[in-house]
């Protein structure tokens, strides 16, 4: 780990330890970055997935499933 001096707002901060129930500074600001960079992934693969959709079809998946279980198909 890197040792970095940075100014931080306390009042975020306290809230931030609060909420978390963190009981350093640092554990606080590592569990924020760590779920910053989590909900950006998350909010990637959901974009993702949103654009898979889109192009998806019901009705052609629903045709090909009803001929993968017809065996005289």
């Amino acid at each position: 780990m890197a040792l970095t001096q940075i100014d931080i707002d306390e009042d975020a901060l306290a809230e931030a330890m609060r909420l978390s129930g963190a009981k350093t500074k640092k554990d606080t600001v590592n569990l924020a970055l760590r779920e910053f960079a989590a909900r950006h992934r998350r909010a990637a693969a959901l974009e993702r997935h949103a654009e898979l959709s889109a192009e998806w079809d019901f009705e052609g998946w629903q045709r090909r499933r009803a001929a993968d279980k017809d065996p005289a198909a």
